[in-house]
């Protein structure tokens, strides 16, 4: 028993130093230990010092370099990726879908007041009234309206049309436009009742809107309204370069609308397309009589014409 009054425990192990291929092993000592002598100097422990989660901010580019022991690599995924069928099918799917959008973008456009020339229009409008004589046969001299002026007005206007027939003459040579063109506006809109008013708020022999008044204009004082609406229809006029069939659905439902394609064109627009552009063509050939008037006249007119003739007192 030791001092400590514990046995001190006797070796159960016996060591034996190995050689390596620089060093020769000692020679070993009695007690069993080794007697290699203590290297001078130790190995330091390696201190890593730790970054702070506020000191991190900026992490470099390659973050395998800041965690060298598991290193990234992508090349396997990216070999694997090009190898397979999905970029083929997502390019397929990219230029059908530019295509698509090419169709969709064009039709959307095909009825836009810009899309089609106005030949076209004028094209589609003349095949869609094509059934009416006076439309189909419309003579050369009437394709461009304001060329064309005369010192009367055709004999197969209304009665309560035909009563302005000097101030019709007038204000068509102030506007340089064919009597017979204002005589058919005059005749469609209101049949020559002066103090005619729409639902829509349009006014006077020629239905014109408020908003071509200024403040303070009698909007049913018959030269008035005529300066206004037939200022506005020697506009129209010359946007559709003098074509009467455009001219008289751009001065019914706006230049936009006449603009666009026949099937976009309001009923009403298509409605006064067709009794204008017959009318005015039936007057313009020197015709005694109009079919395209009758025709209109059955349609409602002759009620409205009725309501002229007791305004100014014809009947």
């Amino acid at each position: 028993m030791s001092n400590s009054g514990y046995n001190d425990p006797a070796p159960s192990h016996s060591y034996r130093e190995v050689g390596t291929p620089f060093t020769a092993a000692p020679a070993p000592r009695a007690d069993g230990y080794s007697a290699a002598p203590f290297p001078a100097t130790l190995p330091q422990p390696r201190w890593v010092e730790p970054v702070w989660a506020e000191e991190a901010d900026d992490e470099p580019d390659n973050m395998a370099s800041y965690y060298p022991e598991y290193p990234v690599d992508f090349s396997n995924f990216r070999n694997s990726f090009e190898q397979s069928a999905h970029p083929r099918l997502i390019v397929a799917l990219t230029i059908a879908c530019v295509f698509m959008g090419i169709g969709i973008w064009g039709l959307l456009n095909m009825g836009s007041p810009d899309s089609l020339p106005l030949a076209q229009v004028q094209h589609a409008a003349n095949a869609a009234v094509a059934p009416a004589p006076a439309v189909a046969a419309m003579p050369p001299q009437v394709q461009t309206a304001a060329a064309h002026t005369g010192t009367a007005i055709a004999p197969f206007f209304a009665p309560s049309v035909r009563y302005w027939e000097p101030k019709i003459i007038e204000w068509a040579t102030n506007h340089g436009l064919d009597p017979n063109m204002v005589a058919t506006v005059m005749q469609i809109e209101s049949c020559g009742d002066p103090a005619a008013v729409s639902v829509a708020g349009a006014q006077g022999l020629f239905q014109v809107m408020p908003f071509h008044f200024e403040q303070g204009e009698a909007m049913t004082d018959p030269d008035m309204n005529a300066y206004r609406g037939m200022k506005f229809l020697a506009e129209v006029l010359v946007m559709f370069d003098g074509n009467p069939g455009l001219s008289f659905a751009g001065y019914n439902g706006g230049p936009g609308t006449a603009r666009k394609a026949w099937d976009n064109w309001p009923n009403e627009t298509q409605r006064y397309y067709r009794w204008g552009l017959g009318i005015y063509t039936e007057a313009s050939a020197g015709h005694t009589t109009s079919e395209t008037l009758n025709q209109w006249m059955t349609a409602g007119g002759a009620s409205l014409c009725r309501q002229a003739s007791e305004r100014l007192g014809l009947e």
